[in-house]
């Protein structure tokens, strides 16, 4: 039953919820990177003269000079209202660092606001976050940062080398895939790099295992498709969940577009493939959603018509959530006036 809720949910999400993105960009001045650099959020980070090979300065020769950074008291903008992610202080009974893929999220976190604040001030906040561990597994969990940024640079080095790998074959890229997998277990140890990594390079291997399937053409249709789902099954639970997840609401949709001149006809097929209760669900999903659409239709003429009317901002602003108020409920409002804000 679990998958079906999660369904519904996810459905309502799609239908009600307006996506916000974080945007990074690059310089648009800089063509080429500098080999001694890497690239975080579309950032180009020169951190060495001599490359990520253990030189002088190294990105991870900046961890434990946190002392002689100034970091403002405030996040970055980009991470303002956000919050630091959770579960990666853990430990054995030893008091030794258990590596996870949320210390890399950590990691990631800060790191993500690179171009708002220096590397040093984002490593100086990530060590400041670290000294919530007890030794030693403070000083192995700094010792696993410094690594990790050593790693990011080599595989920038080495994504410099390939060059644009949107135009790379399927040799070639399974060549790139291997090595940047092989520079994660030079600069991390095994443990680590299996915690970091284990999901991104179960997807690496099933989307190369896709495109020699796609390619071979010795399979029929249906051998294909059996052959894929083969690979899939090799991908972690949730991975695999999410993948099924997405086809349901693609079947959903086509269906429902099918049938839409006939309501019991969809509502049999909703029961048949989720269960009753969980068509009752998208039913009155469905139902709620074109309530709104009507409503909204005739909410946006008359807003526009507002919009024009030559209003001072003021009256205007206040003639619109008057005009909100009348077409929605409190809940709606909110949804209302994030549309309206990126229109």
């Amino acid at each position: 039953m679990k998958p079906l809720i999660r369904f519904c949910v996810a459905l309502s999400v799609i239908i009600a919820v307006v996506v916000a993105f974080w945007l990074f960009t690059t310089d648009s001045q800089e063509t080429t990177p500098p080999a001694n650099s890497f690239n975080q959020g579309g950032q180009t980070v020169v951190v060495a003269e001599q490359g990520a090979s253990g030189g002088q300065n190294a990105p991870s020769k900046l961890v434990g000079g946190s002392s002689a950074v100034t970091v403002p008291e405030t996040l970055p903008a980009s991470l303002a209202g956000t919050s630091v992610p959770g579960g990666w202080a853990r430990t054995d009974r030893l008091g030794n660092l258990i590596p996870t893929p949320h210390l890399r999220q950590m990691f990631e976190y800060f790191l993500s606001a690179l171009g708002e604040e220096s590397l040093h001030q984002l490593v100086a906040r990530i060590e400041s976050a670290l000294a919530a561990l007890e030794e030693p597994a403070r000083s192995q969990a700094l010792a696993t940062l410094g690594a990790y940024l050593d790693y990011k640079l080599a595989v920038s080095e080495l994504e410099q080398a390939y060059g644009d790998a949107t135009g790379l074959g399927l040799d070639e890229t399974l060549r790139r895939m291997s090595e940047v997998h092989a520079l994660r277990r030079t600069w991390l140890d095994a443990a680590t790099a299996e915690a970091f990594f284990a999901d991104d390079e179960a997807v690496d291997r099933f989307q190369m295992e896709k495109r020699q399937i796609a390619r071979d053409g010795s399979l029929t249709a249906e051998e294909k498709a059996e052959a894929l789902r083969k690979a899939e099954s090799s991908l972690p639970e949730p991975l695999r969940e999410a993948r099924e997840e997405t086809r349901q609401f693609a079947e959903y949709e086509q269906v429902r577009q099918q049938l839409a001149g006939d309501p019991r006809a969809l509502q049999a097929w909703r029961q048949e493939v989720f269960g009753a209760e969980a068509a009752d669900r998208l039913a009155q999903l469905e139902k709620e959603q074109q309530e709104w659409d009507q409503r909204w239709q005739v909410y946006s003429v008359e807003r526009n018509r507002l919009m024009s009317s030559g209003l001072a901002a003021q009256e205007r602003e206040e003639a619109l959530d008057r005009l909100r108020a009348r077409h929605f409920n409190e809940t709606e409002r909110i949804r209302a006036e994030a549309l309206d804000s990126i229109r």
